[in-house]
């Protein structure tokens, strides 16, 4: 992270906010939106009955 981190406090110094630079706010939201993917994914896998085929063969099942 960055040095030019900013944060906010109450009266006691209890920190309750952090202004961060909007490039580094930027990278963040990309991995959170990667992890959300590979989330997705890894339900979706563990949700799944189905059995795997292999690729050949399904590249022929849609052929026909």
């Amino acid at each position: 992270m960055s040095e030019s981190i900013e944060y906010v406090t109450d009266e006691h110094a209890n920190r309750k906010a952090v202004i961060i630079p909007y490039p580094e706010w930027q990278k963040i939201l990309e991995a959170m939106e990667e992890l959300d993917d590979i989330r997705a994914y890894d339900r979706a896998k563990a949700d799944s009955d189905d059995e795997e085929v292999p690729f050949d063969q399904a590249i022929a099942e849609i052929k026909n």
